[in-house]
């Protein structure tokens, strides 16, 4: 089944070109099923470019889900149009009646800013505490995820002193996990960031599991059963050219970076970057799915409840 999106989002016809199977609007009306109802919290500026990665991944299932895309309220964006965001978007005090299937909130550039001082911090919090009545399961990426399990768990984030910046090896830490199914020992993942969650703090609170981690760049993705949570602290979304991407563009600004790890061939970033996180991202996406079907309520309006 496709990925069911607004006729006319971008994204769209980017998908259809890619082999991704999507669904318009008024053929899915005519499906009698109930598609899986997906909500992207995306705090990132680029809204467009973090819709694409993330529709692309969530739309490779055989199930039809129905995404709807989300916005904080007291935030304006600065990189993304009015008209894009009236068009496609809702705000969080638009939909938090609703409930979700399943619910992903993005990174955001504000990593290195203490989280009381992000302008939208308030209604993130708010946020936060409504996933746990109104989701069945939650999946926090980089900033997102750090937010989230410092609200939830107090674990804090630090800075580091260089730039996490490349491709880093990774290890699949619990095989038996039914979001590591399929996957190999060890694999490929990009990171951009420039703080970390230390495992050593993770591992004092038993309700939290680290299912993937790196020598070189620490706990990449917690599991968390009890509040049906996955915390994911790099990009397995990004496409093959979004760290030459920010590389570039730091380049271009006069701003201090080194290239990126394991990234270019040869590490001549004249050299086109060669993707091979690709089939992890996608299993990562099919597993998170796959389970919220399996456990998921078919009546939607009893996710939540009992929690």
């Amino acid at each position: 089944m496709p990925i069911k999106i607004p006729d006319t989002l971008p994204a769209f016809s980017t998908l259809v070109s890619e082999g991704v199977r999507v669904m318009t609007e008024t053929a899915a009306i005519r499906q009698d099923i109930r598609p899986l109802q997906i909500g992207l919290l995306n705090l990132m500026p680029n809204k467009i470019r973090t819709e694409l990665q993330m529709a692309r991944l969530v739309g490779a299932t055989p199930l039809q889900v129905e995404l709807s895309l989300v916005r904080v309220g007291g935030h304006r964006a600065k990189n993304t149009s009015e008209e894009h965001l009236l068009a496609f978007y809702e705000t969080w005090e638009e939909v938090r009646e609703r409930k979700f299937d399943g619910f992903i909130i993005t990174g955001a550039p504000v990593e290195t800013l203490p989280f009381e001082e992000v302008t939208y911090w308030k209604e993130l919090e708010q946020i936060l505490d409504w996933t746990t009545t109104n989701v069945h399961s939650t999946l926090n990426v980089c900033w997102g995820a750090m937010a989230a399990i410092w609200h939830f768990h107090r674990i804090p984030k630090y800075e580091l002193t260089e730039k996490a910046f490349g491709v880093y090896q990774h290890h699949n830490r619990k095989p038996s996990s039914i979001y590591l199914n399929g996957f190999s020992d060890d694999f490929h993942i990009p990171v951009s960031r420039w703080t970390e969650v230390r495992g050593e703090d993770v591992r004092k609170n038993a309700e939290l599991e680290i299912l993937m981690d790196s020598d070189e760049t620490g706990v990449c993705l917690i599991h968390e059963q009890q509040g049906n949570r996955l915390y994911l602290f790099n990009h397995v979304e990004y496409e093959s050219t979004s760290l030459a991407d920010e590389y570039f563009r730091d380049v271009d600004a006069g701003v201090p970076i080194k290239l990126p790890k394991n990234y270019f061939p040869y590490d001549d970033p004249s050299f086109p970057p060669r993707n091979f996180w690709r089939s992890h991202a996608h299993l990562l996406f099919g597993n998170w799915i796959n389970e919220i079907y399996q456990t998921t309520s078919y009546d939607l309006s009893e996710v939540g409840k009992g929690r």
